[in-house]
């Protein structure tokens, strides 16, 4: 019985501890804040919070966009860099011959190229984390 309540107790400590941890870990987040319709375009607008002491001089992602039916719509490659460590960022791009209303979903796929002054970063695509405002998720 007294085994029981530990273990019950460390899985309790262990599962308010991990998301503690992982809210203070460096990550550089990307939300899809806005998208706007054009005439057969869609403006897209991403935030990015480098909240890392690394300094970005290219930052390029994979994204690939799935209409409203979960179909693979477009593919695009989009640089964001470059971003200075601790700051916030706009960056907004065309997705040409897509309609915002027509988009389901957006995929950051990979990341392509990720570097700094002192050349290329290891294991960015960890570094990333993903959000959304609206009702187009966009999900890692």
């Amino acid at each position: 019985m007294i085994v029981v309540r530990y273990a019950v107790l460390l899985l309790m400590t262990l599962a308010m501890a991990a998301p503690v941890a992982r809210a203070g870990a460096p990550e550089v987040r990307v939300e899809l804040n806005k998208l706007e319709p054009r005439e057969r375009d869609c403006r897209a607008y991403l935030i990015l919070e480098n909240r890392t002491k690394q300094t970005f001089t290219s930052l390029k992602f994979d994204l690939v966009m799935f209409d409203t039916e979960a179909v693979v719509a477009k593919r695009l490659a989009v640089e964001t860099a470059p971003l200075p460590a601790g700051k916030t960022s706009l960056k907004v791009f065309v997705i040409s011959n897509l309609k915002c209303e027509t988009l389901g979903r957006l995929l950051l796929n990979e990341v392509m190229t990720c570097a700094g002054a002192a050349g290329p970063i290891d294991d960015c695509q960890a570094l990333v984390a993903t959000a959304a405002r609206g009702k187009v998720p966009f999900i890692k």
